[in-house]
């Protein structure tokens, strides 16, 4: 059966079929977003949403980025994990900071965050040795992380609240509630299936050692903090009335995110927007659209200056550096005089 699902999977691979598919998954949710997104914000008053940033508490929006920089922060360890997972213990935890911070900054701005991403872990990562396949393994192994804490957040919050969902899939609460439990069910099976030998991915220079089943508690673990410092600060950025509670936002929140991933747009626009305003109906939308546009603010547009700012600073250092050691070689090793080949 799964040698039936392999040469399924290749067959399609070979004729781009899900390439294809993937692209017009893309361009199907943008369409949808677009089209919700024109009718629920026909009536919105502009005015209204500059006076709601305006009268957001200061206290608020620092706590809001208090919680998008322990976000970030967590993130780092998606990088460190994945290197001591492919057993590069002689990478620091600095560089693999710089990478993570850098990349998935840069690529939730650019989009298309596995081309993007990976072209600036490349970057920061072969001055240490590494060539394009273990960049590769790296950005596997952060998605895999990625997938499972993701898996794991909807699963808890929808198993617990699964109205939540049902505000955006348009599903049955208990059907939500059963595909939670499937969910987590599945991530079980996955944990001990981990836990029983080694497993791995891929063919020759290209296979992937996957964590054990403690070491992949640890990244279900990183992704759930991670997720869960980004709905805190979704959380307190918007609207007080109603107050739908955490898990409410986190499931909705995590769930826009998700499909704000699956088009692919930068930083899920229009996708995400669309998504939060449809499972936040209960909310005024002015005042819910200033918390988006905050919390878009400080989770996209700062940490991808920032990291605009780094990098460009690292260049100039590293080129300076580089010229200094040519200058130093050319000292240490002098051209030799040239001498007349006219006979004395």
């Amino acid at each position: 059966m799964v040698a039936a699902i392999g040469r399924v999977i290749a067959h399609l691979r070979e004729k781009q079929i899900l390439h294809k598919l993937g692209v017009a998954i893309s361009i199907a949710v943008i369409a949808a977003a677009c089209y919700v997104l024109f009718h629920l914000l026909r009536g919105i008053d502009v005015d209204k949403v500059l006076e709601a940033i305006r009268q957001t508490e200061p206290r608020l929006i620092g706590l809001a980025a208090l919680f998008v920089a322990a976000g970030y922060f967590t993130l780092t360890f998606y990088d460190l994990f994945a290197l001591r997972t492919i057993g590069r213990n002689d990478v620091p935890y600095h560089i693999a900071a710089l990478a993570a911070f850098t990349s998935y900054s840069i690529g939730h701005n650019v989009g298309a965050s596995v081309f993007t991403g990976g072209a600036v872990r490349y970057r920061i990562y072969s001055a240490w040795g590494l060539d394009g396949i273990d960049v590769a393994k790296i950005c596997f192994l952060a998605g895999l992380t990625f997938w499972l804490g993701n898996a794991a957040v909807l699963g808890m919050g929808i198993a617990y609240h699964p109205e939540a969902a049902s505000s955006i899939d348009q599903l049955p609460p208990w059907l939500n509630r059963v595909l939670a439990l499937v969910i987590l069910a599945g991530l079980m099976v996955y944990v001990i299936w981990m836990s029983i030998k080694p497993r791995s991915v891929g063919r020759g220079t290209w296979t992937v050692e996957l964590p054990g089943g403690p070491l992949t508690m640890l990244q279900i673990g990183i992704g759930i903090i991670d997720l869960g410092f980004c709905a805190l600060a979704m959380y307190v950025l918007v609207p007080d009335e109603p107050n739908l509670g955490f898990v409410v936002v986190a499931v909705i929140f995590v769930s826009a995110t998700l499909l704000g991933f699956a088009s692919h747009s930068p930083g899920g626009l229009g996708v995400f927007d669309a998504a939060m305003l449809v499972g936040l109906w209960q909310m005024d939308k002015e005042a819910l659209l200033a918390g988006m546009l905050l919390f878009r603010l400080l989770y996209y547009i700062v940490p991808f200056m920032l990291s605009v700012i780094i990098l460009a600073i690292r260049e100039i250092v590293l080129g300076a550096r580089l010229k200094r050691m040519h200058r130093l070689a050319d000292a240490l090793d002098p051209k030799p005089i040239r001498q007349d080949p006219t006979p004395g």
